[in-house]
């Protein structure tokens, strides 16, 4: 399981280099939160991914696009070749996925604000015709600052769709520009079930996304690191949207293969 995902981090490097441009902080912190959905939780697959009864996931955090296409390459979704073409022309691998290019992603929302409240539609409409099936989507703590979330968030919980789980990944991203806390009671009072969960422990990832509660949605908050991954990547917040050379790509890998 580590190994797959030092892979998964080392495929998101390549990608970087490839297409001279990253948000590689925010995409390493979700890193294990994407690699349970995909692998350890979701009912989706290359085979049932027309299937109404599928779990679906929305990405919300845009910034963490390129995982999710990494992962989408590993499972077959698409040729791993692709994402060597990273925000190269006429490649539909950017930094922003557009679902009607890419096969796998389901929404397009890289704009902060828009994916949650697309999800709570989704989860709503599979309430009214009566569809199997989960709704995951995937947040960052700063785009909870966003006034969608919040009418999202209280639409979510007045109409109790106990099929949505939205994850925070809760990285400190904003915490030097504005101050949000607390964020769980906030869930609390729009009427979420709350759960705090180690964002790069697979095992407590895991537990917290299978969790359910009756009548009620369920908010993760997953508690992350920047960076997470590399000592290079957590420490140095250049990182936050630069790519690496190809001196600097061959020495994050080492650093990724080496980290514990």
């Amino acid at each position: 399981m580590k190994n797959e995902i030092k892979i998964l981090r080392k495929s998101i490097l390549d990608m970087a280099y490839y297409g001279q441009d990253a948000n590689l902080q925010s995409i390493f912190s979700s890193v294990e939160i994407l690699w349970t959905l995909y692998y350890e939780v979701m009912n989706y697959n290359i085979d049932n991914m027309n299937d109404p009864n599928r779990d679906v996931f929305v990405l919300s955090k845009g910034q963490s696009t390129m995982g999710v296409l990494a992962i989408l390459a590993q499972k077959g979704f698409f040729d791993k070749e692709e994402l060597k073409k990273s925000c190269q022309y006429d490649s539909f691998i950017s930094m922003q996925a557009d679902r009607t290019k890419v096969p796998g992603f389901e929404v397009s929302a890289g704009s902060l604000g828009h994916g949650f409240p697309i999800a709570v539609g989704m989860a709503y409409g599979k309430k009214v015709q009566r569809q199997d099936g989960h709704v995951y989507v995937l947040a960052g703590d700063g785009e909870m600052n966003e006034g969608t979330m919040g009418e999202a968030a209280l639409y979510c919980g007045s109409e109790r769709l106990d099929n949505l789980t939205l994850i925070i990944d809760d990285n400190h991203s904003i915490d030097v520009m504005i101050n949000i806390r607390n964020i769980q009671d906030k869930m609390r009072a729009f009427g979420f079930e709350v759960i705090i969960a180690n964002g790069h422990d697979i095992t407590d990832m895991r537990k917290a996304l299978l969790f359910r509660q009756s009548n009620k949605p369920v908010a993760i908050i997953a508690q992350t690191k920047r960076g997470y991954g590399s000592a290079t990547i957590m420490t140095d917040d250049a990182w936050f949207h630069r790519a690496p050379s190809e001196e600097e790509l061959t020495r994050l890998k080492k650093e990724v293969d080496d980290f514990e």
